[in-house]
């Protein structure tokens, strides 16, 4: 059996090189090829379905999964398939000659191994291990070995260090030439809470630079990318992103394009499906992609509640020490803020909803929700004292005094300008066309709202696919709801994702009724 050396040409004179074919199959961050059994290369080179292949075309290479296929309407014997990831990343046109041989294995398997054996890497091992998955060495059973054996192992806290380094140093990583550099990020877990829509616009008017590039939901109702893409454009060339960030100090993109700790992205295809988001892992996740976007100052929510990411003080104040260790050996300045996370911010769920109490809050509109503009303020108040300028406790008056002018809904129209606008009228937002009210089944004081529970409900109607799609908030902790009185009301677009929705919200509607004396109160910041 011959095995082809990586630099080599891999096919012999007696056989001629395969025509590209674009497969049309979503992949999620993962470069599949697709051969046919019969295929004269995939007999005589001894490939094996799933493992890692070699491609060439048009002097570029990509790494990919093999798939091994009988059907001739996928591939036939004389075409190699690529599924998107794979075709966008090669770059070359359909009926190109490619030629595919054996990829070496990634040189890091062995310190792999060694952490699934429950051994302590070191900064070396990090490094191998990570430039291995940027280059997508790794196939997905490795990467959920790396992902389980990092989670189940529990990295102690220089290990955390060494893979939030490694992850910084695949990547690109800006320098933006002025301090400080500023940003502000959730750890997640709260429906609603879009706050950075409104913080950056503040902290922007005020004249700090700040770059956010933000991610896509996935497993959430709605991403800041998904909820601002109501309003501009998100996917924007890196180039026009700086050229923005420099006119207006600040942007709202999807940062998927930029490269930025470009190992952390092959991860979370792997993390996300799997449910996991061990300490070590989200710590090296958010500080790797701050480092690598230029940030010198990090403002770090941590909400804790029953139905929240972290569920008790304790923890919280474990991962903000835990934080605040990487983020000092990263030369990162960082404030980490615990709050109130038992119940969503904001009224909406969904992306259309979400921008809808952003643009209110925004125009010091009277409905606007009292708790996300709350919320805001307080973060973008501690945003403005990484300003050298602003005394300490004078953040929150100079953010209240941007908002009430209207200077940051002014800065907001200018960024979403730049972006390229979309129209859209906070009054009369595009919501989904169908839509039904979940109601109280008896009378009381509303004790608890389940946000796990709240966000299913919202992707089961659509978000964020379907923008207009998502959940109403209607009530909150505390309010006292008779019988039949609505709670939340839920819009989706198709009457079968209606149905979804409709039906897992009568088995459980995520609202608990009871006394006031029943509510917990959280001891937490704001």
């Amino acid at each position: 059996m011959k095995k082809s050396h990586p630099e080599a040409l891999p096919l012999d004179d007696t056989l001629s090189p395969l025509s590209l074919k674009r497969v049309g199959i979503d992949t999620y961050r993962e470069n599949v090829a697709y051969l046919h059994r019969e295929c004269d290369l995939y007999r005589a080179e001894g490939f094996q379905a799933l493992s890692k292949v070699e491609i060439r075309a048009n002097g570029r290479r990509i790494l990919a999964s093999l798939n091994v296929v009988d059907d001739t309407s996928i591939v036939d014997c004389q075409q190699l398939g690529l599924s998107e990831d794979a075709y966008a990343s090669l770059g070359t046109e359909e009926g190109h000659p490619v030629s595919v041989s054996q990829a070496e294995p990634p040189a890091s398997i062995p310190a792999l191994h060694r952490k699934l054996a429950g051994e302590r890497l070191s900064r070396d091992d990090f490094r191998g291990i990570i430039r291995d998955i940027a280059e997508l060495r790794y196939s997905k059973i490795e990467l959920t070995a790396f992902v389980v054996a990092c989670d189940r192992g529990e990295l102690d806290r220089e290990e955390v260090f060494y893979l939030s380094d490694a992850m910084v140093r695949v990547g690109r990583r800006l320098d933006w030439h002025e301090q400080p550099v500023v940003d502000k990020h959730c750890i997640g877990g709260i429906p609603g809470n879009r706050t950075s829509m409104l913080v950056v616009p503040i902290v922007a008017a005020h004249g700090l630079l700040c770059p956010k590039t933000s991610s896509r939901a996935i497993t959430s109702p709605s991403g800041t990318a998904d909820t601002m893409e109501v309003l501009a454009d998100v996917d924007l060339p890196f180039d026009a992103l700086g050229e923005i960030v420099r006119t207006h100090r600040g942007c709202l993109a999807w940062g998927g394009t930029s490269q930025l700790s470009p190992a952390d992205d092959v991860l979370i295809s792997v993390e996300r499906p799997l449910s996991i988001d061990s300490p070590g892992q989200m710590v090296a996740s958010i500080l790797s992609k701050k480092v690598a976007a230029g940030s010198t100052h990090l403002l770090l929510d941590i909400p804790v509640g029953p139905h929240a990411k972290v569920r008790s003080m304790p923890e919280a104040r474990q991962l903000r020490k835990l934080f605040e260790f990487v983020a000092g050996r990263m030369g990162l300045t960082l404030d980490v803020v615990i709050t109130d996370g038992s119940q969503p911010v904001g009224r909406g769920i969904g992306p259309v909803l979400e921008a809808r109490d952003v643009m209110q809050v925004l125009s010091n509109h009277s409905a606007a929700p009292m708790d996300l503009r709350q919320k805001a303020l307080r973060l973008a108040g501690r945003m403005l004292e990484f300003d050298p300028d602003v005394r300490g406790g004078d953040g929150f008056g100079i953010a209240r005094d941007i908002l009430d002018s209207g200077r940051a809904l002014e800065k907001m129209q200018a960024i979403i300008a730049a972006q390229g606008a979309k129209p859209f009228d906070p009054d009369a937002p595009p919501l989904a066309a169908h839509h039904f009210e979940v109601v109280a089944h008896e009378a009381g004081v509303v004790t608890g709202i389940d946000n796990l529970k709240l966000a299913r409900i919202a992707r089961l109607a659509g978000a964020p696919k379907a923008a207009g799609a998502g959940v109403d908030l209607l009530a909150r902790i505390g309010d006292r709801v008779e019988a039949g009185q609505p709670l939340y009301r839920v819009h989706a677009a198709f009457r079968n994702e209606l149905a979804f929705a409709h039906q897992s919200s009568e088995r459980d509607s995520g609202f608990s009724i009871g006394q006031a004396a029943q509510i917990t109160r959280l001891n937490v910041e704001f």
